[in-house]
């Protein structure tokens, strides 16, 4: 094993796991991005992935959807193994850019989170749906433009309704890849407080991939901190100290605190309130 890990203990009589990890290795040839994870994610629990460019997180999510197995050890989601309990899970990506030109109407992006994988809906499947649509946008605020085309709506607003999107299946785990990127502050505040609603009120696990943990900082329960086949898991203040940082990274890293907001400062480095410098680009 690579790294130890400070794992809580799961409470007697604690709910199923919504992720569960056991001695999970990713590895492409003789490098090794984790090995050893042994990893519970627990009904509700809000779980902040965090590390360097090129430290896994990427390829974990690829993992949990079923697109890259793992080189050892397991996996599974609610029981299922990935790709298998793709209906379990709930997915947002980074905000992108969609074309102004896209005349797709909002309801119908976040419809596709139910069937976008089917066609032919009966009559009764069609009611259903536009009642499981409708309740999502009036939960993240989209009601107002549900019909309006989806490339002529902010950045904001867009994002929105890729959270819609991902909750409209109602699922017990919810993947969410630096979804706060390219945001504006007020709009990085609407989606992690969406997000967070949505844990609170149903339940749903939550496993949010970031280079920056401050917009989070007070919704994270735990923090699992990948740098060069080594990790950390436990809550962020026994995390993001400077001993566990400058442990991983094999390099005096000082972690400061200033006015609630986590400071990281590495050798040669000026100052930055993220983790990483630069945020890692999905495949």
């Amino acid at each position: 094993m690579t790294a130890d890990a400070l794992v809580d203990a799961a409470p007697v009589n604690a709910p199923a796991a919504a992720l569960r990890m056991r001695s999970a290795r990713l590895a492409y040839g003789s490098r090794v991005l984790w090995d050893g994870l042994d990893l519970d994610i627990r009904p509700g629990e809000f779980l902040a992935v965090l590390g360097p460019n090129g430290s896994g997180k990427t390829s974990m999510l690829r993992v949990l959807l079923g697109q890259q197995p793992l080189s050892a050890g397991t996996v599974t989601i609610a029981g299922h193994a990935p790709g298998k309990a793709n209906h379990k899970l709930g997915y947002i990506p980074q905000q992108r850019a969609i074309d102004a030109n896209l005349t797709l109407r909002a309801r119908d992006l976040v419809g596709l989170g139910l069937d976008g994988h089917r066609w032919g809906l009966g009559l009764r499947g069609r009611a259903e749906r536009r009642r499981k649509v409708d309740a999502v946008l009036a939960e993240v605020g989209a009601s107002d433009y549900a019909d309006h085309p989806v490339g002529l709506l902010s950045g904001g607003e867009q994002q929105r309704l890729r959270v819609a999107q991902a909750l409209v299946g109602d699922p017990e785990l919810l993947l969410c890849d630096e979804p706060l990127l390219s945001l504006d502050l007020a709009h990085q505040r609407v989606v992690s407080d969406l997000i967070d609603a949505r844990r609170r009120t149903a339940g749903t696990a939550v496993l949010f991939v970031t280079h920056e943990i401050n917009p989070v900082l007070p919704l994270v329960d735990r923090v699992l901190y990948l740098v060069n086949g080594r990790f950390r898991i436990g809550p962020p203040d026994e995390v993001m100290t400077s001993e566990n940082l400058s442990e991983l990274y094999r390099t005096p890293v000082d972690v400061l605190r200033v006015r609630g907001q986590i400071v990281v400062v590495g050798a040669h480095q000026e100052a930055h309130h993220c983790p990483e410098p630069t945020a890692e680009v999905r495949p």
